[in-house]
């Protein structure tokens, strides 16, 4: 993992998030890029552009905010971006080679009952970027533990197992895997590939409505210090994830949550 991005808000939680950040690009010796994106809306008619100023006074927002951290020697490159959040984001992803994006829940809302705010929210849901999305508050510690949690472990696209493989071979951690057969179950749901085979220590079945129920059921027996799921389609936030947003009532974690891309 040698490139981390990190999209920052205004939010209370922005300087707690990036001091993660650079704790966890520090472990893996990588490069993180902290950005925020601005977007200018103009009037017809309007002669002044406000362009420059916009980038500037982000800029000027993103190195304070990098200032006010222990950077610890790791290399960090702060961009202002213009453009479409989502779009812009993956842009930047692809020209930087980037690994993993590293997202608060709440970008920019401080509607403390949203697990995921919208911009948080479209991120993970949009994006086909790996993305770990750290907690409020939540301090750094060496990942021991994993539980990956899913319905299918079918795995048809390469390198889909990348980012776990990564904080697995650098943390020296235990992957334990939590098979769920919710009633989407498929014949083969649960045949384990040699690629996923070879990096679980234990495995789990569970039957339950969602994956989210079974992670729940299992939760406190694993303890673990990350969870890992799976993104989009029928993956973990299949029913929750009509909407951009989440609300805490439909999923909590106090945990760093892990989040794959799609496996098939």
């Amino acid at each position: 993992m040698k490139n981390i991005l990190v999209p920052v808000g205004a939010s209370e939680n922005a300087l707690s998030n990036l001091q993660y950040a650079v704790d966890f690009a520090q472990a893996f010796g990588a490069k993180l890029f902290v950005v925020q994106v601005y977007n200018v809306y103009t009037k017809a008619g309007t002669m002044i552009k406000i362009d420059h100023i916009l980038e500037q006074d982000t800029l000027d927002y993103l190195n304070d905010l990098v200032s006010k951290v222990d950077t610890k020697n790791v290399e960090v490159v702060v961009r202002a971006l213009k453009g479409k959040f989502v779009d812009t984001i993956e842009l930047a992803c692809k020209t930087a080679n980037i690994d993993l994006i590293l997202i608060e829940p709440r970008i920019y809302s401080e509607d403390e009952d949203l697990f995921l705010g919208k911009t948080s929210g479209k991120i993970v849901k949009q994006t086909s970027i790996p993305t770990l999305i750290i907690p409020e508050g939540c301090v750094f510690k060496p990942i021991e533990t994993i539980l990956m949690a899913v319905k299918s472990a079918i795995i048809k696209k390469d390198d889909v197992l990348k980012p776990l493989k990564a904080v697995k071979d650098n943390f020296k951690s235990v992957v334990n895997l939590l098979l769920v057969k919710t009633p989407y179950y498929s014949e083969g749901d649960f045949e384990l590939n040699d690629e996923l085979s070879s990096i679980i220590t234990e495995i789990t079945y569970s039957e339950s409505p969602t994956t989210y129920l079974g992670v729940l059921e299992h939760y406190k027996s694993h303890n673990p210090d990350m969870l890992c799921v799976v993104r989009r389609k029928r993956g973990f936030f299949m029913k929750i994830w009509e909407n951009n947003q989440i609300y805490k009532t439909e999923f909590n974690s106090t945990l760093p949550v892990l989040v794959l891309s799609e496996l098939k």
